[in-house]
Order: structure tokens, then sequence, then C-alpha cells
């Protein structure tokens, strides 16, 4: 009999070294979007292990002999992020998973690290207006960028033979229109061109957009994902091992990594994902319903009315229509007013968070919409309260 006394091969490991790589736990097939987010990325159930390790703070790892193994040196790889890639992958329906510090980071690494001087890239003309000012850098590379509504066929008239790189925002922020992903990915493989995603508004529970033919989801986990307003995290999801090798080269070169701690908080705020979300698709359905039917509001946007002109499509390839409600009031000073009066939902530029926020949408400049347009953003607040609360700043707004 052994000494029990006597160290293991495991007992040899440096002291300080890390532990084995992570290995999530498989969740099973056919599971519900409610078993899938809480146990997603989880590694198995161990003894005496919790169902989440905490975060791993590592600039670096002990690296005898040659630089193999899971884990070298910390702009590369974290078994934080291990883990939580392995979540996000399963959400989207996808085999690989690439984490970032911010949802800016992920749209660079797909829009500047997979496309060459001399290529074309169709970018929607009201998509996320971040991602639109990455038009001039592309030019400076000797990219031409072709600019379309996402509303409509003006996308699909812009591909030929020397797009590289078909961008898509369904639905768009900040006026919710929403194309038709499938035709839109045939379209673009038919002359060659990849097909990327920007997912965020709608989010993994909202549409798959992997499933429907793109080759990349890019998100801002910063959103729904983490949920709290509490972290800065993107994204990129695909099927494509050879695409996300690239994307992850681009990662470790320009260092846009994101922090363990950060990593962290959004893989434990998945498990809640699907209570939150369908807590804020249905309060923003009731929202804009009540706002549909208010004179004093000019115009809704909103995927789940069944008069919006994106319902048709929506409905054919989302499986709910997400927490951001878009309307219009009379102008610049009553939509301020409005804002003002506000006393649950706070003025804030982020969405898909547990806390409801407005904004002026048009402040910021650079979306082509009404000075008196307002993009909500529905929380997990009673939806009773933020009725009344609407309610009320509308009177306010309006009042004389």
């Amino acid at each position: 009999m052994s000494d029990p006394a006597q160290p293991t091969p495991d007992d040899q490991r440096p002291a300080n070294a890390p532990a084995p790589a992570p290995v999530p736990a498989p969740v099973p097939g056919g599971a519900g979007d409610g078993t899938r987010a809480v146990h997603a990325g989880k590694p198995g159930a161990d003894p005496w292990t919790p169902s989440l390790p905490g975060p791993v703070f590592a600039a670096h790892y002990h690296l005898p002999g040659e630089p193999t193994g899971p884990y070298t040196y910390g702009r590369m790889e974290n078994p934080t992020w291990t883990l939580l890639e392995a979540a996000i992958a399963e959400l989207e329906g996808g085999a690989h998973a690439v984490t970032f510090a911010s949802g800016m980071g992920a749209v660079s690494a797909v829009l500047l690290g997979l496309v060459r001087s001399g290529q074309a890239v169709v970018l929607p003309s009201d998509c996320y207006q971040a991602t639109r000012s990455l038009r001039a850098r592309l030019e400076s590379y000797g990219v031409t960028v072709r600019l379309a509504p996402t509303a409509g066929d003006a996308q699909a008239r812009e591909l030929d033979d020397d797009v590289a790189l078909l961008w898509i925002e369904t639905p768009s922020n900040p006026e919710l229109d929403v194309c038709d992903i499938r035709r839109l990915a045939d379209a673009a493989h038919r002359v060659g061109a990849l097909v990327a995603v920007d997912n965020t508004l709608a989010g993994p529970l909202g549409q798959s957009p992997l499933a429907l033919g793109a080759d990349l989801v890019v998100a801002s986990g910063t959103k729904s994902l983490a949920g709290h307003g509490d972290v800065l995290l993107g994204y990129v999801a695909t099927d494509d091992a050879e695409l996300a090798e690239r994307v992850r080269l681009w990662r470790t070169t320009v260092g846009a990594i994101p922090g363990p701690m950060e990593a962290w908080l959004a893989h434990r705020s998945i498990a809640t994902l699907q209570v939150r979300f369908d807590r804020q698709c249905a309060s923003a359905q009731a929202i804009a319903e009540r706002l549909r039917d208010d004179p004093r509001v000019l115009q809704v946007r909103y995927p789940g009315l069944p008069e919006d002109p994106a319902h048709r499509q929506a409905a054919a390839q989302m499986r709910r229509f997400g927490p951001v409600v878009s309307f219009t009031l009379a102008d610049r000073e009553t939509a301020e007013r409005f804002l003002g009066a506000l006393r649950i939902i706070t003025e804030a530029t982020s969405f898909g968070g547990v806390y409801s926020t407005a904004e002026r949408r048009a402040r910021w400049g650079g979306d082509a919409v009404p000075a008196g347009f307002v993009r909500l953003s529905v929380g997990i607040e009673d939806p009773a309260d933020l009725l009344r609360d609407i309610e009320q700043a509308l009177t306010a707004a309006t009042a004389g």
C-alpha cells in the first residue's frame, strides 16, 4: 500500500500553478432556454467545488519547457474566459466564442481583422453609430465601405464579388428595423462574402443568427447578457474554427481582453438571463401597446406590435422581440420634459439591463431620428409601476 502522506503527481504541480483547464459539462440536448442559461459553461458537479469557479487573476502562469498547454500568458488565455466562452457558444448555437473587453472590441475584431485592402464591406446605414464610425478607419486601410438601410432590399443590392463581409444589425439600434437574415446570408454567400450579425438588441434568446445562415454573431455582452449595468463585455460566436482563431488572434494582438472579474460577473449573470429577458420582453410589449394608443405619442416602434413595419419578418425569425421600445414625442423640449419627469425610469444610454432607462437619442448626433425620439430600455421592475411612471411623465411633459 502506498503511503498516503506521499504526494501524488497532481500534488507535484508548482504550489501556485492554476488548476487544470476547466471542462464545461454538456447541457442536455433539447433543454429549454432557462435550463440552458442556468447550466451553460458550468463545469461538472465535482465534490466540494462551487457551481461556478471564481475568477482567475493571472498575468502569467507557471510554464516549464516549451510554451504549450491550455494557459500560457494572461493576454492569450484565462480559465474564466474558457467557461464564459463555452456558455456563450452554447447560447448562440455555435461551436466557438471569443470574448472581448467591450462590444466595440468585438466589432473591431471582425470589421478590422477579417477584411483586407481592396475588398468591400456592406454596413447598415442605420446601425449602431459607433460601428459606422469605423468607416473612416476601414477606408484608410483601402477598404470600400457601402452603406444601405436595414429595411427593404438595399443591402442585398450592394452585394457583388468585391464584397468580403456583409454586416447585419437586426433589429437595428435605435430605430428597430428588421431584415431577413437567411435571405441576406444566402445572397452574400453566393458572392463569397462572410456574414456577421450584430445580435445585441435581440440577444441569444431573441434570435439565433448562426442557425439562419450567418457566419459570425457579434454582440455587446454589456447589455442583456450581463444585464446589471456593471460590466463592459463583447463577444464573437461562430461555428467556424478558422474564423474563431482569426478573431482570437486579433484579440491577442491588440490586447482587447476582458478582465477576469468582468468575465466571471457576466457568466454569473447568465443564469438569470431567461427570467430577466422574458420579464423585459413582456413588459416592453405592454408598454408599446399602451404608447401606441396614446395621442401624445407620434410614433411607436416595437417589433412585437402587429402593425409595426418590422413585425412580419421579426415574427418569422425571432423568438422574443427584445426589451427596447422606441417612440417619438412632439419635439426636443417635450422629450426632455418627459425624461426629467420620470421617477422610476432613469436617463442613461445603455439598454438591456435590469434597470429601466430612457434617453433622447438625438442628443448624441449620428442617428437619423427626430429630435423628440426616445429609446426606452425596459427593465425588470413591476410592469404596472413602469406604466404609471410613463403615464405621469407624459402628462407632465404635455401639460398646459
